[in-house]
């Protein structure tokens, strides 16, 4: 597992969306580039957009996916 920034996961856009930088999973949700979504949108219960700035928990799966495990 190792700890990484926020914008190093994920693209914010001009428009507040954010997208996938990488292939990601999240509770067995995997996204990848070209997957925007917005405020509201909940993964497992997570609203990653009330995230933006912290530090994620991450690991690396099969095929260089990364899997975000937790958030500081």
């Amino acid at each position: 597992m190792a700890r990484v920034t926020f914008n190093s996961i994920f693209i914010q856009h001009p428009d507040g969306s954010l997208e996938p930088r990488q292939r990601i999973r999240i509770s067995g949700i995997e996204l990848g580039p070209g997957v925007r979504f917005t405020r509201g949108a909940s993964f497992a219960g997570i609203d990653f957009t009330q995230f933006i700035g912290r530090d994620l928990d991450i690991g690396i799966g099969d095929g260089g996916i990364v899997i975000i495990k937790g958030i500081y």
